[in-house]
């Protein structure tokens, strides 16, 4: 599917890609505190949020991820492969002596005791998490490449995503990417949600969850905590132990971004507000607002935030900026700044 965008864009395609990128560093940071919290929990330890609750705001897996598949994929291209990412993963995380790699998620861990193990991909996504949102988090880097090209991102995103992913794990990963790649050309919110089920299976978990939570974003509440309730009970199967389902993660970031008519501020703010897996929701939901927006979108008291990441979780990625990701992914990269 190859889109054209519904209105001339406002924002040019780096500061697209900044906002992209940047967006989801700064979601992740407001969300990070709230992770796998009820909204109830929330509320009673601040209220609401509605900005940085933490004096070091930081990223965490859903930054770096999004980092390490940023710099693979601004060094192949639309000529990345399966082979690529797997040795990429050994390189740079896996063959590493680096300690239990604190942070990461549950497919993340899967998928390192498997390539571990001498495992090869697509085995080595053969766990117990391969539905997890592992890939959708680190998805946007694939839209902000292929910007204007849904089906080329979701491409993309599901060779990245055949190392660590399978199924449903891979559709949250295609719908953001999807979803990101409309929003760099342009296209509205419902243009940008559109895209996301254009390149997933209809009949998909994540397509069912990203559809309900977008119907209930859409109806009148009147309130926004009678909103966040109504896309979270549309979405959220209860009483289920894991938050960081691809299907749930996809269907909240989604219902956030159509319940804030794609502004930024509130997108997040009501990934964030919603709990459950709210760093990876929020980033997101970033994600797609600081695309369709642009960098200029994102509170200057957010994005000032925003450092080097830190290495917390891949201690290879410490120093490596979002910002200089963006610039990579847009067009003219410079090769020889990209690790080999």
């Amino acid at each position: 599917m190859e889109l054209i965008a519904c209105n001339p864009p406002t924002a040019t395609l780096p500061e697209r890609a900044r906002g992209a990128l940047l967006g989801l560093a700064v979601g992740d940071a407001l969300g990070a505190p709230a992770e796998n919290l009820r909204p109830s929990e929330i509320r009673r330890r601040w209220g609401r949020i509605e900005g940085f609750v933490s004096d070091d705001p930081a990223g965490t897996d859903d930054t770096e991820y999004a980092v390490f598949s940023g710099l693979l994929l601004a060094r192949h291209g639309s000529a990345l492969s399966v082979a690529h990412v797997e040795r990429a993963w050994h390189r740079w995380i896996a063959d590493l002596d680096e300690g239990p790699f604190r942070g990461a998620g549950f497919s993340e861990r899967g998928t390192l005791e498997n390539l571990r193990r001498g495992l090869a991909a697509p085995i080595s996504a053969q766990h117990r998490h391969a539905w997890s949102d592992g890939l959708a988090m680190r998805a946007a880097p694939f839209g902000v490449f292929a910007a204007g090209r849904p089906a080329e991102a979701a491409r993309l995103v599901a060779i990245d995503g055949a190392v660590s992913h399978d199924g449903e794990g891979i559709y949250g990963g295609q719908a953001v990417a999807a979803g990101v790649a409309a929003a760099m050309a342009g296209a509205d919110p419902a243009g940008v949600v559109g895209a996301a089920l254009s390149v997933i299976p209809t009949d998909s978990w994540t397509a069912r969850s990203l559809r309900r939570a977008v119907a209930a974003a859409g109806r009148r509440y009147p309130d926004r905590l009678s909103m966040e309730r109504g896309v979270r009970s549309a979405v959220v199967v209860g009483g289920y132990p894991w938050t960081d389902l691809a299907p749930e993660a996809a269907g909240l970031a989604f219902g956030a971004f159509a319940a804030a008519r794609g502004d930024f501020r509130t997108s997040v703010l009501t990934a964030v507000n919603m709990g459950r897996d709210a760093d990876t929701t929020a980033a997101v939901a970033g994600a797609l607002a600081g695309a369709l927006a642009g960098a200029t979108a994102i509170p200057p008291e957010w994005s000032s935030a925003i450092g080097p990441v830190r290495g917390a979780c891949l201690p290879s990625m410490r120093g490596y900026h979002v910002l200089d990701v963006a610039s990579l992914l847009t067009p003219g990269p410079d090769l020889a700044a990209v690790p080999s």
